[in-house]
């Protein structure tokens, strides 16, 4: 298994883990990254994230595909009965590639639909981010 390139901090005051990414990395360590941010979750029984990749400018396709239709319905499923609730702290370059690109665009919204079994958010500000994530 890859080592882990993210940062991933409890905040136990919060009940949020903080995962925070210093740069792009392939697919296989950003899947081993996630699969770390979920066991942190199951560890610390906390279902709120606040996944910070505004320093990764690579938006991958598969890694788009993987995270809103296998990873995290699988990850709400592990954490259940808690619902798994994400806010994504993105840059305004990685927003508007989510805007121009159609397969972006696709799996946006698809993760972002009311009826997956995690709720997910994007942001530009890290207060209003952790805002959303903490009204419970």
């Amino acid at each position: 298994m890859p080592h882990i390139t993210c940062t991933i901090q409890h905040r136990s005051d919060l009940g949020v883990l903080v995962v925070r990414w210093p740069d792009d990395a392939p697919l296989e360590q950003l899947q081993a990254d996630f699969e770390a941010v979920l066991a942190m979750s199951e560890q610390t029984a906390t279902a709120y994230w606040m996944l910070d990749v505004r320093r990764r400018d690579q938006i991958s396709p598969e890694l788009g595909h993987w995270t809103t239709t296998i990873f995290y319905p699988q990850a709400a499923g592990r954490l259940a009965p808690q619902i798994l609730r994400i806010s994504v702290l993105c840059s305004p370059a990685r927003m508007a590639v989510y805007a121009a690109d159609p397969i972006q665009m696709q799996y946006l919204t698809y993760g972002l639909a009311p009826e997956r079994p995690y709720h997910m958010r994007l942001f530009g500000d890290e207060g209003t981010a952790m805002e959303w994530l903490c009204a419970r």
